[in-house]
């Protein structure tokens, strides 16, 4: 009878550490979206600037459609709302497309993020730089592989834009590359609009960079020309 009551005891612990979890977590979410309603109801476009570095914590909750069944088991701060979960979730509010334009990316769960939009039917294009796509920890190769359209830079200079534009209305740009040092160490800004007036700058130097990076734009040395014959 002892052992029962025990058991049950442990098991109403669980249930409530579980509920517990799933109350803040679904706080934090009630939180960001009666912030972007706030944003819409009152007319005026998103306009928000987040500082790195930022306190590291469990983002698993943000990769799940649903709240979690079972409580995540890692050791990070559960439920608290940082300027990379804001970030990250300003990322995965895209629906249509994703046009990243970025020095640096080594970022595992920025890698993550992109990936799941691609899975979800997202349109993404990724412009990098030629010598910074082939460092060690470069999430570049993951990309291509997952079959995400990628181009480099082909000119003398460095490709040094940091900056993404979610279903051509949502800019996402700063001195932010999406690595780790950058978003845990660095001090980093990062400005989040829908300012019209701001995004389609960055929506034709994109285009501009996509076209002037085409393959099929490149010339070839005479000696590589030979072996093309």
């Amino acid at each position: 009878v002892r052992r029962s009551v025990r058991m049950s005891v442990i098991h109403s612990v669980k249930l409530l550490g579980i509920g517990i979890l799933v109350a803040i977590l679904s706080l934090e979410g009630l939180n960001w979206l009666y912030f972007r309603l706030r944003q819409r109801c009152s007319g005026r476009p998103l306009k928000e600037v987040l500082f790195f570095p930022t306190t590291v914590t469990c983002i698993e909750h943000l990769f799940q459609p649903h709240p979690r069944v079972s409580p995540c088991l890692c050791r990070l701060p559960h439920g608290l709302e940082t300027p990379f979960t804001r970030l990250l979730r300003h990322l995965l509010s895209a629906r249509f497309t994703l046009d990243l334009c970025i020095f640096a990316f080594s970022s595992q769960e920025l890698c993550r993020a992109v990936l799941l939009l691609h899975r979800q039917g997202v349109v993404v294009r990724v412009l990098t730089d030629k010598d910074y796509m082939a460092i060690d920890g470069s999430q570049i190769g993951s990309l291509r592989k997952a079959g995400i359209a990628v181009r480099h830079e082909t000119g003398d200079f460095h490709m040094h834009h940091k900056f993404a534009v979610a279903d051509r209305r949502l800019l996402i740009t700063g001195s932010l590359n999406w690595t780790a040092t950058a978003v845990q160490g660095n001090k980093e800004n990062v400005l989040v609009t829908e300012d019209a007036a701001f995004v389609r700058p960055f929506l034709r130097e994109f285009e501009e960079l996509w076209d002037a990076n085409d393959p099929a734009r490149l010339s070839f040395g005479p000696a590589l020309r030979e072996l093309k014959k």
